[in-house]
């Protein structure tokens, strides 16, 4: 028994050693009644795992909630990506397309464009700027 949890911890030990991690959140800018705060950038914060060099996953806080998404990289920067929340996942899912920009170091911006796959809902779509950090 010894052996196979020893086994277990050097295994998840080199898979966390060797994996890519990112942490992600949308800007959420300000109306005119309010103001720049922590709030525009932590409000949709979310740290996601890479599984290969095309796929990710992740989980991404959206307001008291948690939502997963999933990323496909098509290219090096374009992205195509998928939310679902925590309750009513499929009822509520939003598909997006994103694109990835290196600002500096392992810091990048990443505008995206997502739309909610509900089709009763009046929704056209939604333009975010993003933020994300690469470890």
């Amino acid at each position: 028994m010894k052996k196979i949890v020893l086994m277990l911890a050097v295994a998840l030990t080199s898979l966390c050693a060797s994996a890519q991690y990112t942490m992600v959140s949308n800007i959420d800018f300000p109306t005119e009644d309010e103001s720049w705060g922590s709030d525009s950038f932590t409000n949709s914060m979310g740290i996601g795992y890479a599984l290969s060099d095309d796929y990710m996953i992740g989980a991404r806080k959206s307001g008291d909630d948690y939502d997963v998404f999933v990323r496909y990289n098509m290219s090096d920067n374009l992205y195509l990506s998928a939310d679902f929340p925590t309750e009513d996942a499929f009822e509520n899912a939003r598909v997006g397309i994103g694109y990835s920009v290196k600002f500096w170091n392992n810091l990048y911006v990443e505008p995206n464009y997502s739309v909610n796959l509900d089709s009763e809902t009046d929704d056209d779509g939604e333009f975010n700027l993003g933020v994300a950090y690469r470890f």
